[in-house]
């Protein structure tokens, strides 16, 4: 007992250094976090994910990430344009990234769980270099 009272500072260290390395798999394991634009192009090759984008549809004409369906925020809960197939993996995304959590949280609730959020929205899209593509407006 005495070792502990000596050493608590040393303990609390290793407790708190441990609690850090293992939050990033907890978090992961609870689908908490947000996709990468690597993790999300995985999904979408072998997984065949989905993308849907939350933006409205003005900012979805002016240039979007290829083969993503626009189902604006306000209309996801009332959408037929979701896949029927609630087990395939949906990736989320808005402009910024933010609206796209809360697209995530709706979707969850109408039992799409294997939904996520993808991290910097289409601006993080555009970064990576990968396909877009602008509608006719």
């Amino acid at each position: 007992m005495k070792f502990f009272i000596d050493n608590w500072f040393l303990i609390l260290a290793a407790c708190v250094s441990g609690g850090m390395l293992l939050w990033p798999l907890v978090q992961r394991g609870s689908g908490g976090g947000k996709l990468t634009t690597t993790e999300a192009v995985m999904l979408i090759n072998r997984e065949k994910a989905v993308l849907i984008d939350v933006s409205e549809p003005a900012e979805f004409a002016a240039g979007h990430a290829a083969g993503a369906k626009n189902v604006p925020l306000g209309k996801l809960e009332a959408s037929g344009e979701l896949p029927k197939n609630k087990a395939l993996p949906l990736v989320v995304l808005c402009p910024s990234g933010a609206r796209a959590s809360r697209g995530v949280a709706i979707l969850r609730k109408l039992g799409y769980e294997n939904s996520r959020a993808l991290a910097g929205g289409s601006a993080a899209w555009r970064e990576a270099n990968l396909p877009v593509e602008k509608s006719a407006a």
